[in-house]
């Protein structure tokens, strides 16, 4: 089989390389996944690159936190699946590669559907469930502001919002989304300003001066005061990214005046919360969404195995220049 593997920290068009290695064969509480798809996200990227906090890695390995495929091969102790069946391998299974072989343990049946769009069900689908749930207790008729709207994790959060009757204000930074994520069931879409009172005044008209309790800050730096400066007094900020490269920024008066808090966001803790069998309903209710096309992201580019460097390269742009996620399919 054709695998990619992270052989040294670096630029990530250099740092992963291409190679042969032979099939897996299963052990008795294995399968073996033949991929479909799979996502690259910035921790990928990140993790390429040695950044701080995603250094602890040994060389060398197969990355691919998540994807979609179908088993080639059950081990002897296997009773819940079957060759041919569609399923989704676990966290960090080693995805970027044509077969996967993983305990069978956490594999979870997958719908058919669009693969492309299957394969970011588990760490972005996930992540949009903590962020609406962990943090601040949501009713029918509250309003959540986001700045990171057109993100996988930003539109799959507003059709979850609107499934829970709680309503978005989402922050974009170019006019032609404001249509595109209306469409998606967005309440509020406004312009982004560097100004924080005029922000602030943007939002207020289109929530109708509500009193917003919830910010999901993906961008961090100067945009994390901004998300802050438009909540209500005892309102949380969750930053969950930094697209913009700087620590989040919040100016003293939000913190000391407004009683603004600031979180940090781990999936992975919003996992370790959670039963498997709650995950399981979890994923299970996520897949059938994205499958009938509720839940959408958008997709920047896909790329098979040998094109590894382009889609890397494509991985690291940000705004209109990437536009979306970017998808590998190993055995495209």
């Amino acid at each position: 089989m054709r695998a990619l593997q992270h052989i040294a920290f670096g630029n990530p068009a250099e740092a992963v390389r291409l190679v042969t290695l032979p099939d897996p064969t299963p052990k008795p509480n294995e399968v073996v996944i033949r991929m479909e798809a799979a996502a690259v996200h910035l921790a990928d990227i990140k993790k390429f690159m040695g950044e701080p906090g995603f250094r602890n890695v040994t060389f060398p390995n197969t990355p691919g936190y998540e994807g979609i495929g179908r088993i080639t091969a059950v081990g002897s102790d296997v009773h819940g699946f079957k060759v041919g069946d569609r399923v989704f391998p676990w966290w960090g299974a080693s995805t970027f590669a044509e077969l996967v072989c993983t305990s069978a343990e956490k594999v979870m049946p997958a719908p058919e559907g669009d693969a492309v769009q299957l394969s970011l069900m588990l760490v972005n689908g996930m992540t949009s469930v903590v962020l609406l749930e962990d943090y601040v207790p949501l009713k029918p008729g509250d309003w959540v502001l986001q700045n990171g709207a057109n993100s996988s994790c930003g539109r799959y959060a507003i059709v979850l919002a609107k499934e829970k009757g709680v309503k978005t204000c989402n922050i974009v930074r170019r006019p032609e989304l404001i249509a595109e994520l209306t469409a998606l069931g967005a309440d509020a879409v406004v312009l982004d300003s560097e100004n924080a009172d005029e922000l602030a005044a943007r939002v207020s008209a289109a929530t109708d001066n509500a009193e917003i309790k919830l910010g999901l800050d993906l961008v961090a730096g100067p945009a994390t005061g901004r998300i802050a400066h438009c909540l209500a007094n005892g309102g949380t900020v969750v930053n969950y990214g930094f697209i913009s490269g700087k620590p989040s920024e919040i100016h003293f008066n939000e913190l000391f005046w407004k009683d603004i808090k600031l979180v940090g966001m781990s999936t992975s803790r919003g996992l370790a919360k959670r039963s498997m069998d709650e995950l399981r309903n979890i994923y299970a209710k996520l897949a059938g969404m994205i499958a009938t096309g509720e839940m959408r992201a958008a997709i920047a580019g896909t790329y098979t195995l040998d094109q590894y460097a382009d889609a890397f390269r494509h991985a690291l742009r940000t705004g209109a220049e990437r536009d979306g996620k970017v998808i590998l399919l190993p055995n495209g």
